[in-house]
């Protein structure tokens, strides 16, 4: 009877995962996704700035619809999202752009010959030189990289803005070296000039500029020094649009009826009558 018993055989499962778990897992994850980063941290410090800048419009806007405003479509500003530049919020502008402009490469060398002053007639940018020339090459009308860098900032800043602008060029009292009737006052008009050309494809609406000024010496910053290289200098003024109107506004109202008695404005004024001559 005992022999027809069936034999039952119990296999015991000895555990060696006991201190190899799960957890070794989530931390090598860890692990490799900070080595990625790191990695792309690195790769990012040695692109060029149009890589840097696309990467980081593709992070503000991912999907593509946005849009800059004040590129090169024409327009008067009815639609734009920044606030009309008056008196009461120059500051907030002024704002912006020293935000805009400290984003530049070489911020850290330049910092001293950027500089914003409130006038009476706006919000006056001045983009000093140095004796060794800081915007434009020494005798060239041309902006070199750090002046193009300066004036692109500035325009797509600027173009948000329904305000007027001015661009004026001054130079110190040097007299111009090179040969030719070339002299101060083509170099400061044609920097001005090229100043507005490049903002204009940056960023300013084709209406936006409303005079360009070549002044050569005849206003100098520093007037005490007459070849000092901060009168060297391109200014770009942002006027107040009350101020804007009141330039633009005509000298007389059309359908205002003149004062009695007075002529029309087609008709001259009538001659007094004549008088015989006394002997």
């Amino acid at each position: 009877m005992d022999s027809q018993r069936p034999i039952i055989i119990v296999k015991k499962k000895v555990g060696h995962g006991g201190h190899h778990g799960g957890a070794w897992k989530v931390a090598y994850a860890d692990f490799v996704t900070a080595m990625m980063a790191l990695f792309i941290v690195l790769w990012l410090l040695n692109t060029n700035k149009p890589v840097r800048e696309a990467i980081a419009g593709y992070f503000k806007d991912p999907t593509g619809t946005g849009r800059e405003t004040g590129t090169r479509q024409s327009g008067k500003g009815e639609n734009l999202p920044v606030t009309t530049v008056t008196k009461d919020n120059i500051s907030e502008l002024k704002e912006k752009l020293q935000k805009a402009i400290q984003q530049m490469t070489n911020f850290d060398q330049l910092k001293n010959q950027i500089t914003m002053t409130v006038t009476a007639e706006g919000l006056r940018i001045e983009m000093l030189e140095t004796a060794s020339g800081t915007f434009f090459n020494l005798g060239s009308p041309t902006p070199n990289a750090n002046g193009q860098d300066l004036l692109i900032r500035m325009a797509r800043e600027l173009g948000k803005v329904p305000n007027k602008i001015t661009i004026e060029g001054h130079t110190d009292a040097k007299p111009y070296s090179g040969k030719g009737v070339y002299s101060n006052w083509e170099l400061s008009a044609d920097r001005a000039n090229a100043a507005r050309r490049l903002m204009q494809q940056n960023g300013l609406r084709p209406d936006q500029v409303s005079q360009v000024r070549g002044y050569a010496d005849q206003q100098l910053r520093n007037p005490k020094d007459p070849f000092d290289p901060s009168n060297r200098r391109i200014s770009v003024i942002v006027h107040y649009l009350e101020a804007q109107a009141q330039t633009q506004a005509p000298a007389s109202t059309a359908g205002e009826r003149p004062a009695p008695g007075a002529p029309l404005p087609d008709q001259a004024p009538a001659a007094p009558p004549s008088q015989g001559k006394k002997e």
